[in-house]
């Protein structure tokens, strides 16, 4: 019997991998952008706000750092993400990693912290010309960041990013600012 439980949730574990890394309908209903240079992305950005998510609830200081891994077996471009931020005044980071699926759409990415499962990040808005500010978007509108290179903001750049995120249903009154 533990043999066949063990058999059926390895089978269920496969399936809802396989399944993670394709993107949601919503994901694939927002525009990404167009250009985008990944060596310019890459590096240190802050967390200007968010929608409040479990896995980052209660921290503050939150960033995020990206840099350059060697291309998958596929020939992929892979990007190393680690995550940080303090909670009960203590570090805490996460270690993950994305891939581009498509090189014709580099601001679409599939991330993961957890072995086989990844969620959708599209970069829906970017300061194309500077990379000083970004935003970016799960895969339905529980996910949303602003991020940014310094910890201020223009007021205008930022009202501009929620109206083009409350133009895809993201409950922008809702955002936290943890800097």
């Amino acid at each position: 019997m533990k043999k066949l439980l063990l058999i059926f949730m390895s089978i269920i574990f496969l399936l809802t991998g396989v399944h993670a890394m394709e993107f949601s309908e919503f994901s694939r209903s927002m525009t990404v952008v167009n250009t985008i240079e990944l060596e310019k992305y890459l590096g240190t950005w802050y967390e200007y706000a968010r929608l409040d998510v479990s896995f980052e609830r209660g921290m503050t200081e939150t960033q995020a750092n990206y840099s350059m891994l060697e291309p998958d077996r596929k020939g992929r471009t892979r990007v190393r993400v680690i995550n940080s931020g303090m909670k009960n005044e203590r570090l805490k980071k996460a270690k993950g990693k994305a891939y581009i699926p498509t090189a014709e759409e580099p601001a679409r990415l599939l991330v993961s912290f957890f072995g086989p499962f990844y969620g959708d990040y599209n970069v829906i808005a970017l300061d194309t010309e500077n990379y000083q500010w970004a935003l970016v978007a799960g895969g339905s509108t529980k996910y949303l960041w602003i991020l940014t290179r310094e910890k201020e903001l223009d007021p205008v750049i930022l009202e501009s990013l929620k109206s083009k995120a409350h133009a895809y249903g993201f409950d922008t009154d809702a955002l936290i600012y943890p800097q």
